[in-house]
């Protein structure tokens, strides 16, 4: 079923703002969504009706605040398709999530020798963690190789298995490429090579179906800002025997059971990982934003997007002077609505300001990509244009006359 994309736009108030005394035409999506009005309200109704803490009183506004933030959890969790909403651990972002994983199972699981193996077209949230504990405990860090349609290696992989990592850590889409990985088969030849396997889903949960279970991933991780819901807060979604072996990253309130002068014990799942006040805004924001992507389908917005990147990467191809990094319009099927691109003759930011001066907010960058970026596609930088539910065609073909305008002026 079609998106209502002119009924969407209506919902999200942003889009009306003007850039530059243009109309603002949004291309930026992979780094930040726009937020609905849904989202924006069920938060401002926090505020406004049961601003309250969690867990801690048993007075009315209080509860709602409680039942509201572990309600989102549910919601989220039938959202990936978890099989309980006790295996989801909110923190702020996916950097968080991946960083609690490396510093908690890590710390715990991987010794002097041991083999990390993550693919060449992480972002830096899926390098660094892995860097930090390689150095810390001695082990090794390997990375999987991309082909040149800019995919995952499967050969290569199947070769970097059989130094038999501890972890597998690999990204479900590229922000930079587009690219979507094939995460069930990639978890299943992992598991068979003795691995646990972290997913980065940070790019894939706010734009295809995501079935955790399906995929059958030990780790999960998303955030809530690029899903149409607010920020400063996102989702570690893990089986519950990992969470229930791993010792928790931060001590304090609500994460225990009892504290003696001496020795604490531990609260039950999940909340043995939330030490403090949480985010509650950001969960009841985050809850509305799965309600609205649920309702639309997320079979729909894929399609939406797939549609969109069709016709740019058709746009994009009758210019010679434009060059496509990552899976070509062949590959549709099998990418995101994210398109990196160069113009010959003209610096990734310099075509971002020109665009800007056009009212077409788009990013350029290395993109938290560096290895990636620099070494793969071999530029110091990309311009990047992505999509989502709000977008039209005739979005496209203003960024694309932007882009020409950009061309002829660094031209002369």
């Amino acid at each position: 079923m079609a998106l209502d994309v002119e009924k969407i736009r209506k919902d999200f108030p942003i889009l009306k703002t003007q850039m530059n005394g243009k109309q603002l035409v949004y291309l930026d999506s992979a780094a930040t969504s726009q937020k609905p009005k849904q989202v924006i309200n069920a938060i401002s109704r926090y505020y406004k009706t049961y601003n309250a803490n969690i867990h801690r009183a048993i007075y009315k506004i209080s509860e709602e605040a409680t039942e509201g933030y572990i309600d989102s959890k549910e919601k989220l969790a039938k959202f990936i398709h978890a099989k309980k909403g006790l295996e989801i651990i909110y923190v702020r972002n996916t950097t968080e999530a991946i960083n609690l994983v490396s510093l908690s199972w890590g710390n715990d699981n991987i010794k002097q020798g041991d083999h990390i193996l993550i693919s060449k077209m992480e972002h830096h949230s899926n390098i660094v963690p892995w860097q930090m504990l390689a150095k810390k405990k001695g082990a090794m860090l390997d990375y999987i190789e991309l082909t040149p349609s800019m995919h995952i290696d499967m050969e290569d992989y199947k070769r970097k298995l059989q130094s038999r990592p501890k972890i597998v850590a690999f990204t479900h889409a590229s922000n930079v490429l587009g690219t979507i990985n094939d995460a069930k088969l990639m978890t299943k030849l992992a598991h068979d090579a003795g691995a646990v396997v972290l997913v980065d889903g940070a790019q894939s949960v706010p734009h295809i179906p995501v079935n955790v279970q399906e995929i059958d991933c030990d780790f999960f991780a998303l955030s809530s800002h690029k899903m149409l819901g607010p920020s400063g807060i996102g989702a570690l979604y893990a089986k519950e025997a990992m969470l229930d072996a791993m010792n928790p990253l931060f001590g304090g309130g609500d994460m225990i059971r009892s504290v003696d002068l001496q020795q604490s014990t531990w609260n039950e799942l999940p909340w043995k990982f939330e030490a403090g006040t949480q985010n509650i805004e950001g969960a009841i924001g985050l809850r509305a934003a799965v309600k609205y992507l649920k309702k639309l389908g997320m079979e729909n917005v894929h399609e939406h997007e797939k549609t969109l990147t069709r016709y740019a990467l058709q746009r994009l191809s009758e210019i010679d002077y434009v060059k496509v990094h990552g899976p070509g319009i062949n590959d549709v099927e099998k990418r995101l609505g994210v398109i990196s691109f160069t113009i010959q003759g003209v610096h990734p930011h310099d075509a971002a300001a020109v665009l800007d001066s056009e009212g077409v907010a788009i990013r350029s960058g290395h993109h938290c990509a560096m290895p990636l970026v620099r070494n793969i596609i071999g530029q110091p930088a990309v311009s990047r244009m992505s999509f989502y539910i709000y977008n039209r065609e005739e979005e496209i073909d203003k960024a694309i006359d932007a882009v020409s305008k950009a061309k002829k002026m660094f031209s002369k």
